[in-house]
């Protein structure tokens, strides 16, 4: 299994999916634990209009660690096969263990503030999400 996480760097879980500096990708073994770690630079911009969720998913990608995200930024990363969980913040590392002992689950909540700037056709993300 692969886990992706966006991370700004201080290696801190990227509030905002689309303008993250890069993934990184952990490769996790069947005893669930961390056997490597690989980066991949971000594809700057609108996270649900670039490639990247094709490229996490050819890098064997099946989960998406992340804070705040659009709904069209779910939809593109779920159609590559990749589930997505939403509301986690933090190091990364420790966001990944959580996961890994089943301490983290999906929020529940996208973030409006992308939605909203999609709807008056703007791409410029002015505001962080709050979840």
């Amino acid at each position: 299994m692969k886990i992706a996480v966006p991370v700004n760097g201080r290696n801190q879980v990227d509030e905002h999916f689309g303008h993250c500096e890069y993934y990184n990708i952990y490769t996790i073994s069947e005893s669930k634990q961390v056997a490597g770690i690989q980066t991949i630079q971000s594809e700057q911009g609108c996270g649900c209009k670039s490639d990247i969720a094709f490229t996490l998913a050819k890098e064997g990608v099946s989960i998406m660690l992340a804070g705040g995200i659009g709904g069209g930024a779910i939809n593109v990363l779920n159609s590559a096969g990749i589930e997505v969980v939403r509301g986690c913040g933090g190091d990364a590392a420790e966001v990944v263990n959580a996961f890994l002992n089943g301490n983290i689950s999906d929020s529940g909540s996208s973030c409006e503030q992308h939605e909203q700037h999609h709807a008056h056709g703007e791409h410029e993300h002015k505001h962080n999400c709050q979840h």
